[in-house]
């Protein structure tokens, strides 16, 4: 289909369009929706002829199941902590850590780490940090490791299962990877990086986790120290519904079926006993449910989507192509998972990957190795995901991390870590 604009000039006003929908999603304005300048973006480049609109329908179609799963788990990752699944979560590791700040960590990077793997990395930066930030302030201890912790793990622990992060799940659509496959493949790296994570925050903040927090400094505990380390009660119902939601993710993935459906019929489990409560109108409830599904959110990411495949339409393909390895080799691993990084620090991960992945979805290991570039990749800078961007927005002002700090960890460890989770990757891909 001919094209009203094309060529280089489209290719700038897509990008020009893409850079200024990404602009406002870091700003966010008054807490404007992302959507607010991204769907506009979206629809211009489809009226001016840079994308035909049966080419932005095909998008939209590539990507729809993928959007669903993304509303269906963040409206379950708030039915969850609506459901006190977080702050128990929270309440557990402070008791289990007994107010040393050191084993309050290692329980911080192991929560993190897991809820980042089931539950989506939106679920660490939104609902797990401030139970987090919560429980380090009541135990007397120094937040800023434990803050740390979950922001790092948000990211780089997101590499483990296809629904980790919207990332994987887009690649993974696009693959012909197996659910069973790719987390066997993850797997080694998940493991590195995690412990490396705990590494890092633990000899680089050695100071604020020396010492034993207000059980060890004053002789009369506080109430919230006496609270936090109580046992904490289990809400049961939630936890078996989340247990067996993500055995859902696996069975759904098994039979070729959308895990949306697993994440939706999981959140109306968790929501049936409340619906015929009178603490709130239905109508009240339903406004509730729609707002925790994130539906502009959703509507941004496929907005992204279009406008990317405009610029890659219109060159940035071709370039993007002669700086993608062609070996799946170690070297070619390595290079995959810089680029990768470099990248999604320059325009941030998601439209790196939107932007890289039908380029390399014809290789498996080439989109594991891009997956790890834009996963762990982005704790180098505030710009490298939104998780990051906010997370950094959420944190009350006197606990949010000064940029010499945060760069200083990042340049340190990022590198390496990326390194050594893609030798570990090839490793695995030969077994």
């Amino acid at each position: 289909m001919h094209t009203a604009i094309a060529g280089p000039v489209a290719e700038s006003i897509a990008i020009a369009l893409l850079l200024a929908s990404l602009g406002f999603a870091v700003l966010r304005p008054r807490g404007a929706s992302e959507a607010v300048v991204a769907v506009p973006a979206a629809l211009a480049v489809v009226a001016i002829g840079i994308v035909p609109w049966d080419a932005a329908w095909a998008v939209i179609q590539r990507f729809g199941s993928t959007v669903a799963f993304l509303a269906g788990i963040l409206l379950f990752g708030h039915l969850a902590a609506d459901a006190g699944v977080f702050r128990y979560l929270g309440e557990t590791a402070a008791g289990a850590s007994r107010g040393r700040p050191t084993r309050l960590l290692t329980l911080v990077v192991l929560l993190a780490a897991l809820v980042t793997a089931v539950l989506t990395l939106d679920a660490t930066i939104v609902l797990l940090t401030p139970v987090i930030l919560s429980a380090a302030t009541g135990l007397g201890v120094a937040p800023r490791p434990h803050l740390y912790a979950t922001v790092r793990l948000a990211n780089s622990a997101s590499v483990l299962l296809p629904i980790s992060n919207l990332t994987n799940l887009l690649a993974f659509a696009s693959s012909s990877l197996t659910f069973d496959r790719f987390t066997a493949l993850m797997a080694l790296p998940w493991v590195f990086v995690c412990v490396c994570e705990w590494c890092a925050l633990r000899v680089f903040f050695r100071r604020d986790l020396a010492g034993s927090g207000t059980h060890a400094l004053s002789r009369g505990e506080t109430r919230d120290h006496d609270v936090l380390l109580a046992a904490a009660r289990p809400p049961r119902y939630a936890l078996t519904t989340t247990a067996l939601t993500v055995g859902g993710f696996v069975v759904t993935s098994a039979l070729h079926v959308s895990p949306a459906w697993a994440a939706f019929v999981g959140s109306a489990v968790l929501v049936a006993p409340q619906w015929k409560s009178r603490s709130m109108s239905r109508r009240t409830r339903a406004r509730r449910l729609v707002h925790a599904a994130n539906l502009p959110f959703c509507a941004f990411v496929l907005a992204l989507a279009v406008i990317v495949e405009g610029a890659l339409m219109h060159g940035l393909a071709g370039a993007l192509g002669r700086l993608i390895p062609s070996g799946t080799g170690l070297l070619g691993l390595l290079g995959m998972a810089f680029l990768a990084a470099a990248i999604a620090n320059l325009v941030n991960n998601l439209p790196a990957t939107l932007a890289m992945l039908p380029l390399v979805a014809p290789s498996g290991p080439l989109t594991l190795a891009m997956l790890l570039g834009v996963n762990i990749g982005p704790n180098l800078s505030y710009a490298g995901s939104l998780a990051t961007m906010l997370w950094r927005r959420l944190l009350p002002p006197a606990h949010r991390p000064r940029a010499k700090r945060f760069h200083t960890l990042s340049v340190a460890t990022v590198p390496l870590i990326l390194a050594g989770a893609t030798t570990l990757l090839w490793t695995a891909l030969q077994l």
